[in-house]
């Protein structure tokens, strides 16, 4: 499985990117996972119903299972898993992308939007291959039009050797 980040500051663009994204890749007959980190609790269940009382008797994993799809909720209830951790739950794919996580060891591209107020993260990290942005920079590394969801696409896809 190869695995690329989407990073950037929050209001930067990430989501709208890995949506169109995982459109366009899934659209050139790639299987694509996603992978959001996110820095607030969590919860699909509701208080009452019969799975959250399932988690709250102790139960360590639940499966929701219906005809559309599978929801696993994992009680890790110690500190916040690794992204490699979070990884092995994944079936197998072409392509998982990563939104969030950016400090961790895998290549990344940077959404950057100036309209944030946040510096750029590339200077201080090797592992940003590009930025996508709608301004005009010069940087040491390919700037891609934020707009341009094909050429992001292509980029990732050659960085992660699937084209």
């Amino acid at each position: 499985m190869k695995v690329y980040g989407v990073i950037g500051w929050k209001n930067s663009g990430k989501t709208s990117l890995m949506e169109r994204l995982v459109a366009e890749i899934t659209e050139r007959g790639f299987s694509v996972s996603t992978v959001k980190h996110v820095h607030h609790d969590v919860d699909l269940d509701q208080p009452g119903k019969d799975t959250w009382r399932h988690r709250q008797a102790g139960a360590r994993e639940v499966v929701l299972a219906s005809a559309d799809r599978l929801a696993i909720l994992v009680e890790h209830r110690g500190p916040e898993p690794e992204l490699p951790a979070v990884l092995t739950r994944l079936a197998p794919v072409d392509l998982v992308l990563v939104e969030g996580y950016k400090r961790d060891a895998h290549p990344k591209v940077e959404v950057w939007r100036e309209e944030t107020g946040q510096p750029l993260i590339q200077p201080g990290d090797p592992l940003v291959r590009a930025v996508a942005t709608d301004a005009v920079l010069t940087l040491p590394v390919p700037v891609l039009d934020l707009n341009d969801t094909r050429a992001v696409a292509d980029f990732i896809l050659r960085e992660a050797g699937l084209v």
